[in-house]
């Protein structure tokens, strides 16, 4: 069961623009709610109170004048001067009597207000029928010597100040309304562009035509991010210069080693020393791949499926069998050479440490809004204690089994390095086949 706190949290807005809107438009109800209360208790039933008062009191002035003239003539004078000065169309029926049945209670504030003044005014019984007609009010009250049927225009107990006001509260509470949701879109349009800077910088991608502008909190950060983005770039050329100069200053010697060992012939232990040299050169263009982390690629427009099938197709042309099932067309902007290193290494990874001779399955499809690539083999696996470990630098789980096949460590660390620059994420799980699993995640 949900506890109130968090059904609120998720009720409510999670963007920006809705936060501060609801900022905005909360004390705005709440001033509009308070106006309203204050009108209706006290400006609106103090008119309707004496609105009702007043045209009790013509009923029983009319009546008064009634009793005071009681000849047929001098009635239909009263009558006539009611319905000219008090727009009140009034009918005697002589012996009539009020209809035999139960009031009903008042069922709105202005039929009590219509009550409190009929039995302060006229003090006499009487009946009162709001709903039969759209424009009129229908009184019958009973007199000593008949019935008076009264129909009194509805606009002299109904005030339209109260519509004017209620019109005039909603309209300008929406323009006001409608002011602030342009002002602050503006305002959250700047946080937007520099959220999408920060994603695609993460990403890799070039950020181009991004600029400072919106509130000075907001220039703020955006300027701190181009100066962060700008310290990030100046120091990862400066370490691709540096690499570039201890790659050639390690591979000269190397070079003079192999072919001083070349010009000497046939020497005790000179397999060893060239098995030495490769190794070094292993070692040291993993180490050179590990630091420069492929970042110099610019990202293209790339067929995710047509990648993966070129680069099983490699293997497969070296005696792997690669059952590859791919989902449809996913382009998608990518560094076609850094992940295909990423998905020759997941493969081979797999190829070697298989049980089935090679076989390895592939899937490639479309997932919540991400690119997802699996890759399984029917192995020994890796424990789940050990699944982080691995993609530390240098780790190698079985040195001796990882000297046999050439590998310093650093496989597995250059994949994440370079999945994570796609703004994607690599996890090691159990396979459905025994083995290994390694889901990789692109968001698309």
């Amino acid at each position: 069961m949900m506890r109130p706190g968090m059904w609120l949290k998720e009720a409510l807005p999670h963007g920006l623009l809705g936060r501060s809107l609801l900022i905005i438009v909360m004390p705005l109800v709440v001033l509009q709610l308070v106006s309203a209360y204050v009108f209706y208790a006290s400006h609106w039933e103090t008119v309707a109170r004496r609105l009702a008062k007043g045209l009790a009191g013509d009923i029983g002035a009319v009546i008064e004048s009634m009793r005071a003239f009681p000849d047929p003539e001098s009635r239909r004078i009263v009558l006539a001067i009611a319905a000219e000065k008090m727009e009140l169309d009034i009918r005697f029926t002589p012996d009539g009597i009020l209809p035999n049945q139960p009031v009903p209670p008042p069922a709105s504030f202005l039929e009590r207000a219509m009550n409190e003044a009929m039995g302060e005014r006229v003090q006499r019984p009487f009946r009162m029928d709001a709903d039969s007609l759209e424009r009129e009010v229908v009184i019958l009250v009973q007199l000593s010597d008949g019935l008076l049927e009264i129909y009194a225009p509805k606009k002299r107990l109904f005030t339209s100040t109260t519509y004017v006001f209620i019109l005039w509260m909603l309209g300008t509470a929406m323009l006001l309304f409608g002011i602030a949701t342009v002002f602050m879109r503006n305002q959250v349009r700047s946080v937007r562009k520099l959220a999408v800077a920060a994603d695609r910088f993460g990403k890799g991608q070039d950020v181009l035509g991004f600029k400072p502008e919106g509130a000075s909190e907001v220039r703020q950060a955006a300027q701190a991010f181009n100066l962060m983005r700008e310290r990030i770039q100046r120091q990862i050329q400066q370490r691709t210069e540096m690499l570039a100069g201890v790659s050639h200053d390690l591979r000269t010697p190397l070079t003079r080693m192999k072919l001083q060992l070349a010009m000497m012939g046939d020497l005790d232990g000179r397999a060893e020393l060239d098995e030495d040299l490769a190794e070094m050169e292993r070692m040291i263009e993993g180490y050179l791949a590990f630091a420069r982390g492929e970042g110099t690629e610019a990202p293209v427009e790339t067929d995710l499926p047509a990648l993966v099938e070129d680069v099983a197709g490699r293997f497969r042309r070296q005696g792997a069998v690669i059952d590859l099932h791919s989902e449809g067309d996913l382009t998608m902007p990518l560094r076609p050479v850094a992940l295909s290193r990423v998905l020759a290494n997941l493969i081979g990874n797999a190829i070697r440490h298989g049980r089935s001779g090679g076989h390895v399955w592939v899937r490639v499809g479309r997932r919540q809004g991400a690119a997802e690539i699996l890759v399984d083999d029917d192995g020994p696996g890796i424990p789940p204690e050990s699944r982080d470990e691995v993609f530390r630098p240098f780790t190698r789980l079985d040195p001796a089994r990882a000297a046999a096949v050439g590998g310093v460590g650093l496989g597995l660390t250059i994949a994440r390095d370079i999945v994570r620059a796609h703004g994607g994420e690599i996890k090691l799980e159990d396979s459905p086949l025994g083995g290994l699993r390694v889901r990789l995640r692109l968001p698309l």
